[in-house]
């Protein structure tokens, strides 16, 4: 066998000891070498095997290893220690006698393992020594912040603007970690974490999608969503249909909400008439409330359709405000 240097690349996101088969072979059957302590050497060391750490050459350090032993593992730091490998890259370019460079794999980033970075990113930013802003915020002062980065996802999808849609849900992302990272700061009793909102969220995925996680029957996609419903009401005990809708929603999607929801247990209760009402606000609720029925009833989301009509008017206004062409 032709003698080697191992670059062994790690996941830092995941436990140090979690390698791939290949990888503890190498490690446990040649002289390894590494940059500085970590919890990979501490792993490495546990299972008996020698980890000599090179502050300075060390190119040469691991050529001299291999003329030793044939063969040599370097333990990459968690950026990859991308300046080591194009110095071997170049001495063994030069000089291709010395030894082969074999890139290997001990662990991948799994999926999700940015959220990780995210998490910890937060986690400095709102601690002390961190950002003064983000420290000082409460749950309430962001309320506003929330709904304005989920309204500007909501633009980035109505312009199918995908790459702006990707930025957008990141900053609602923001608010999420922030909002968990304040939580931690709460009374004994009241606290919660990023790791409470994501099990809460994954032992409800698993509750309402029995078709995929318990082996029942998929049926149609009317079936699901009615499975899902069933479900849904077990869970909260709720005592009208009603409750669980967002009260701070805007006026149009409020209504359309709730006669969708009083038309999926066929409750029949009709809406004021505008011409049965006492004051001009009212008449004109009334109205706007026949509207929206009317939109139901015709399969249009009158939300959208407002705000469709609107942003078109606001375009002939942007017109309008142009000087005239001499």
């Amino acid at each position: 066998m032709s003698a080697r240097i191992v670059l062994l690349v790690t996941s830092p996101r995941l436990p140090a000891g979690l390698l791939t088969a290949a990888a503890w072979d190498v490690v446990r059957s040649a002289p390894v070498l590494a940059g500085g302590e970590s919890a990979l050497t501490t792993a490495v060391r546990a299972v008996g095997t020698e980890v000599t750490v090179i502050e300075a050459g060390a190119t040469q350090a691991l050529l001299d290893a291999v003329a030793a032993h044939g063969t040599a593992v370097w333990l990459a730091g968690p950026a990859g220690d991308e300046a080591l490998a194009r110095e071997l890259g170049l001495r063994l370019a030069r000089q291709p006698g010395l030894a082969e460079l074999e890139l290997m794999y001990g662990s991948w980033d799994p999926p999700g393992a940015r959220l990780l970075d995210a998490v910890e990113v937060m986690d400095r930013l709102a601690s002390p020594g961190g950002d003064p802003w983000k420290r000082s915020q409460t749950h309430r002062s962001l309320a506003g912040f929330l709904l304005e980065e989920c309204y500007e996802a909501y633009d980035a999808i109505s312009a199918d603007d995908t790459d702006a849609l990707r930025e957008e849900l990141g900053d609602v992302l923001l608010q999420v970690l922030l909002h968990a990272r304040l939580a931690e700061e709460l009374p004994e009793g009241e606290r919660w974490s990023v790791d409470d909102v994501a099990g809460g969220l994954v032992d409800k995925m698993v509750r309402r999608n029995p078709h995929v996680f318990a082996g029942a029957e998929a049926g149609t996609l009317e079936e699901i969503e009615a499975s899902w419903e069933r479900i849904k009401q077990a869970e909260k005990a709720r005592a009208s249909v009603l409750d669980g809708i967002a009260l701070s929603q805007p006026a149009l999607a409020l209504a359309a909400k709730i006669l969708d929801r009083a038309g999926r247990i066929g409750l029949a209760v009709p809406p004021p008439l505008a011409d049965t009402q006492v004051d001009p606000e009212a008449r004109l609720g009334a109205s706007l409330l026949a509207t929206v029925a009317a939109a139901r009833q015709a399969g249009i989301d009158p939300e959208a359709a407002l705000r469709r009509t609107t942003l078109a008017y606001a375009d002939a206004v942007r017109s309008a405000e142009q000087p005239p062409t001499p």
